[in-house]
């Protein structure tokens, strides 16, 4: 079950993200609601992921890669000098398009890697107890509880992929970043992750790229539409409620795109 709201503030001012000298994401400011799910829609290649990856400092570990702007995670900007990159990654967990449980290490050692990276437990926790609070919060602990020292790439692909989210809150972040989770997964395992979604949303600020309209209207409580234009330079378009922008939509553009007239 999700714990208390966790009232951390996320913001990004003025944001620009580069690739070598091409400018791929222009001009973003939004703010992202404390406990709530917020998706980020939009047609592949207009700067939805690597909006997602400025957001805990995961672009600028791309060679040749940078970022102008300001992200204010509780009104501190993680860009400036003297922020650490590591401690903002913990912070700011973030949750990849394809399950990637760490091959060599069991089931209980995946969750715990972040976790023993660290140094130690959070609090007074033990490592058994932060593993099996993890793995609950993910809702893989009934599922795994008797094969924890198996490998981690014996599960199900559904499975892998909350057993990375149990990795990602093992270390107790504030914010959860997530491209596309569901995307590879069948229909079974991404109702599972909706629904895993759902509960987590209050404990956790939570931001999702996905190209599933249906799974942002049914998931998310507040939606960012992104498009790039022929100089593949990737805009926010309109940000709003999700109510709003799947029922009435303020640009043409956004219109087009969840009624599937371009996309």
């Amino acid at each position: 079950m999700a714990t208390a709201v966790i009232a951390t503030s996320l913001e990004v001012k003025r944001l620009n993200a580069y690739y070598g000298s091409h400018l791929a994401v222009k001009d973003i400011t939004m703010q992202f609601e404390p406990g709530a799910i917020t998706a980020l829609i939009g047609p592949s290649g207009c700067g939805k992921s690597t909006l997602l990856r400025c957001l805990n400092r995961m672009h600028e570990v791309i060679p040749h890669t940078r970022v102008e702007g300001e992200v204010l995670l509780d009104k501190q900007n993680l860009y400036e000098p003297g922020v650490d990159p590591t401690d903002t990654r913990r912070r700011i967990g973030m949750v990849f398009q394809r399950a990637n449980p760490f091959p060599t290490m069991t089931i209980m050692d995946n969750v715990l890697a972040g976790v023993r990276l660290a140094g130690r437990p959070k609090g007074s926790a033990s490592f058994e107890e932060i593993a099996e609070q993890s793995l609950r919060r993910a809702a893989l602990w009934e599922e795994v509880k008797d094969k924890l020292q198996r490998a981690g790439t014996s599960l199900s692909g559904g499975q892998q992929q909350r057993l990375c989210i149990a990795r990602a809150l093992a270390v107790d972040p504030e914010v959860l970043l997530m491209d596309e989770p569901a995307s590879a997964l069948d229909p079974i395992s991404t109702i599972k992750i909706e629904e895993l979604l759902r509960e987590l949303r209050g404990a956790y600020t939570i931001i999702i790229v996905t190209h599933n309209m249906q799974q942002a209207a049914r998931c998310s409580d507040y939606t960012g539409f992104m498009l790039a234009g022929e100089s593949a330079t990737g805009e926010l378009i309109e940000f709003d409620t999700s109510s709003k922008i799947f029922t009435t939509p303020k640009d043409k553009r956004t219109e087009d795109y969840i009624t599937g007239r371009f996309g």
